[in-house]
């Protein structure tokens, strides 16, 4: 009898273990000027299109992304940045 050994990388395991599920968003659409703006109510995403449908149809692209969780090429790195600001 024969195994077949399967190589699986951890960003593949963890793919393999996300959990996929159909969730419902209340948006809030708008017009300013020529363009329509699509608002997610649950999340901060939005996005815009020319037509309602298109900004509805951009914001379920931009909400999927949102939730697409990160395949980084090269390791983050956490840094430490200083501001002046007004105390």
């Amino acid at each position: 009898m024969t195994k077949f050994v399967t190589k699986t990388t951890p960003i593949r395991f963890i793919e393999l273990m996300i959990k996929i599920m159909k969730k419902t968003f209340s948006t809030v659409v708008w017009q300013e000027d020529e363009w329509f703006v699509a608002q997610c109510l649950e999340v901060d995403v939005a996005s815009q299109g020319r037509t309602e449908k298109k900004a509805l149809k951009n914001l379920r692209e931009a909400l999927a992304l949102h939730f697409t969780p990160p395949v980084a090429t090269v390791l983050p790195s956490v840094q430490k940045i200083e501001l002046e600001v007004a105390a």
